[in-house]
């Protein structure tokens, strides 16, 4: 059945000229100039039509391959009782981006980030016999993380649409199975958004379980460290890259420690550029919450702590948690700035780099002064030494130590997990194997962030102008632009002809019948993104034609009317 071209004159196209002040990265400042979204609260957004139809047809793509590879919708409440939480230990242990809430009869519920609980509890009471296995069951559906910090738009938002999938198995082959089968669907469902995805090696956090992988989009604004060796197919999160130790031995120390002022010096590049020394001679202490006492971390100052990492050293607070400023001033005499790890009566432990350190410079324990010429055995005790740092660009391949790896920036938009028995056995999931006993299912999870996906196509996708959508996800495939649409029948009845030929040949149309400048329509289409973009004119029309834009090359050519759904085809992506 054709569908029926949309007319912008009577469709809510929300598109600003202005960037607002708070978009700090294309997809949101993009999403919000073309109409997409519009901010509620923080991290909590409406989907505005043009947003819509974007969002609409990523979901379903995910829902096609989820079909076509033998999953089974259902839909669960977003709302969950405290009580399966506490079964698996998450109630406690998922820290306090799970929002908890009472109802009026003091009963604890959240609102759930994740339904890992909820559908164990659908196999516990369904799945009685092995014969009923393998089964996937997935949703689609609103989760809520109560991130400390939303931004960027959907791209770290509170509220958000996710695709979550859950399979069941009797054993750990089954699940392994499982789990290759989404590998590949999830390989297609990226493949057909248009969008360059790598799966990568990732830590499983809080969802827990043995293997996972997450899927990012490479993007240079992507908040997570991809590590690449094309040489041998290897990629990862940064996060998952345990380090060799380095290679040599401290050197001598050569300087005498002594104190010096540094006013107004609160950061390692604040330091750096005050003293006229590169980081890598500087150390960063940080202090954590333990379970017993607070423990000292120090690293290299041009490293980054690797957090999955920090949750190893034995008696540290899991999730992860800094101690708070005024925890630190009472433990050390001075601000997060000014501390170091000289003098204090606290467990210190630091990075295997740091700990070759030679004559460094770190806090002083008071505010606004440093030491220089520090060094460990003889001005503080030896520390304890773990790999605590993140990898970094150049750093030994794990696969293939005489490789060097590059790091990439990546937007994750999936993650998928092999959890094992891990929620089957806390909650009592058990099913009948062929000799009558019970045994817990295998399960793994599948994840993708429906709502990050339209942001993070948005970001591989764009230029100084707007958006360029891939064609299987744009909110419209042509735009068509009459020129004098309420000053010329001609105009008027060709512009007509050709959006309904389009609908009558499967394209959506937006036909922009505005009574405004076509500067203003030509620059709206280019934001919007829209695929094909077709001018209709007096003086076009004398000739046959109509002027053909591709939006992703930015060509323009003339095309005979009787042409122009060939030459649409002919330049589809």
């Amino acid at each position: 059945m054709a569908n029926h071209p949309y007319h912008a004159s009577r469709y809510l196209l929300a598109t600003l000229k202005e960037t607002p002040a708070d978009a700090e990265i294309a997809s949101h400042r993009l999403m919000l100039r073309a109409g997409m979204i519009r901010r509620v609260a923080a991290g909590v957004y409406n989907w505005l039509p043009v947003g819509h139809r974007v969002l609409s047809k990523v979901q379903a793509i995910i829902r096609e391959e989820l079909n076509a590879a033998g999953a089974q919708e259902v839909l669960m409440p977003a709302v969950q009782p405290a009580e399966l939480w506490q079964q698996s230990g998450r109630w406690k242990d998922y820290g306090p981006e799970l929002l908890r809430m009472t109802d009026r009869h003091q009963r604890e519920f959240c609102f759930g980030p994740t339904h890992e609980e909820v559908v164990t509890m659908i196999a516990r009471n369904e799945i009685r016999s092995y014969r009923q296995l393998p089964m996937n069951l997935y949703q689609v559906q609103t989760k809520f993380r109560d991130e400390i910090r939303p931004r960027f738009g959907v791209m770290r938002a509170r509220e958000f649409i996710m695709k979550d999938a859950y399979s069941f198995d009797l054993d750990r082959e089954g699940m392994e199975r499982a789990y290759e089968i989404m590998r590949r669907a999830y390989v297609r469902i990226f493949e057909r958004l248009g969008l360059d995805a790598r799966a990568v090696a990732a830590d499983s956090g809080a969802i827990g379980g043995s293997v996972s992988h997450e899927f990012h989009v490479l993007a240079d604004s992507g908040e997570d460290g991809i590590a690449l060796c094309d040489a041998v197919d290897f990629a990862a999160n940064v996060e998952t890259i345990d380090l060799p130790a380095p290679a040599g031995s401290r050197p001598e120390a050569r300087e005498t420690m002594q104190v010096v002022d540094t006013p107004n010096v609160h950061t390692i590049d604040e330091l750096c550029a005050f003293l006229d020394v590169p980081a890598s001679r500087t150390l960063k202490t940080l202090v954590f919450e333990g379970e017993h006492e607070p423990v000292v971390v120090v690293l290299r100052g041009d490293h980054e702590l690797n957090g999955v990492k920090a949750e190893r050293i034995e008696g540290i607070t899991t999730p992860l948690r800094m101690a708070s400023a005024t925890g630190i001033e009472s433990l050390t005499g001075a601000e997060p700035g000014s501390i170091g790890p000289v003098g204090l009566k606290l467990r210190v432990i630091a990075d295997q780099d740091a700990v070759l350190l030679a004559d460094f410079i770190c806090g002083a324990n008071e505010n606004d002064k440093h030491r220089t010429g520090v060094n460990w055995g003889r001005d503080l005790p030896e520390p304890e030494v773990m790999d605590l740092r993140k990898a970094v660009e150049g750093d030994p391949c794990p696969t293939a130590p005489d490789k060097p790896i590059t790091i990439r920036r990546g937007i994750e938009v999936g993650h998928i997990f092999q959890l094992g028995t891990k929620y089957s056995e806390s909650l009592d999931a058990t099913c009948l194997d062929d000799a009558g006993r019970a045994r817990p299912m295998f399960m793994g999870c599948y994840g993708i962030g429906v709502t990050r996906v339209v942001a993070a196509a948005i970001e591989q996708h764009n230029d100084e102008n707007g958006i360029i959508w891939p064609e299987s996800i744009a909110p419209f495939q042509v735009g068509v632009v009459p020129i004098g649409y309420h000053k010329s029948d001609e105009v008027r009845r060709v512009s007509d002809e050709i959006a309904a030929s389009l609908c009558e040949a499967g394209y959506e149309v937006l036909l922009d019948e505005r009574n405004e400048r076509p500067g203003v329509m030509f620059a709206e289409m280019d934001l919007l993104g829209l695929p094909h973009r077709l001018v209709v004119g007096e003086r076009g029309l004398k000739n046959g034609t109509v002027e053909y834009r591709k939006r992703r090359s930015g060509e323009t050519i003339e095309v005979p009317l009787d042409d122009i759904i060939t030459a649409i085809g002919d330049n589809a992506d």
